[in-house]
């Protein structure tokens, strides 16, 4: 099942674009603007949203430690 990201992009009187990424997680937003970015210019100001910091498919792992109470 695919997800739907959308992209608002709001452009000021000044000609200041900026843009939003509704729908996607981690770098997936950076992804989905990139070809408009380039084609803008210079990127002056990026401001991430919580959901750029979840991962989508976090593929973790558990690593077991042993503690030797004695000695502490």
């Amino acid at each position: 099942m695919s997800k739907q990201e959308t992209v608002k992009y709001t452009i000021r009187q000044d000609g200041m674009v900026t843009e939003e990424v509704i729908g996607a997680t981690g770098k997936e937003c950076l992804k989905a603007t990139e070809g408009v970015e380039e084609e803008l210019g210079n990127v002056m100001n990026r401001d991430y949203l919580p959901s750029f910091y979840q991962e989508l498919d976090f593929q973790g792992y558990v690593e077991e430690f042993t503690h030797d109470s004695e000695g502490c």
